[in-house]
């Protein structure tokens, strides 16, 4: 059984940082690419970034592109986001998604594994 735990969300201004981290157990880390979507009340999750399995190779959706960076460590079975120049736009539920598919995969359904999500408010 494969495990996803994201962490690291939380309360900021807009304008802050934070890095959202996502822990994997119960499976082969790196034969996953590993994807971020997000989720506001009421709407479907929308994609915001993924990375291929050797982190070589990054996807970004556009509103993402120059203020957030995807990044994993093999080591460690945890994939990053580093979220920078937070907007109150930002705030949503942050999921991660592991799959053994294309790392191009932008929705959230083709992943194969989930995890339960981490609460990111930013404040105006």
């Amino acid at each position: 059984q494969v495990h996803l735990v994201e962490s690291g969300g939380g309360l900021v201004p807009a304008g802050g940082s934070l890095r959202l981290s996502c822990t994997v157990s119960g499976g082969t880390f790196n034969s996953y690419a590993m994807g971020w979507f997000r989720q506001a009340p009421g709407k479907e999750p929308k994609y915001v970034a993924s990375i291929n399995w050797s982190g070589a190779v990054t996807y970004y959706e556009d509103s993402a592109k120059g203020r957030f960076t995807i990044s994993r460590d093999n080591a460690k079975n945890t994939a990053f986001l580093e979220m920078n120049d937070l907007k109150p736009g930002d705030t949503s539920v942050y999921y991660c998604a592991a799959t053994l598919g294309h790392p191009q995969t932008t929705s959230l359904h083709e992943y194969d594994y989930r995890g339960q999500g981490t609460q990111v408010t930013v404040s105006s």
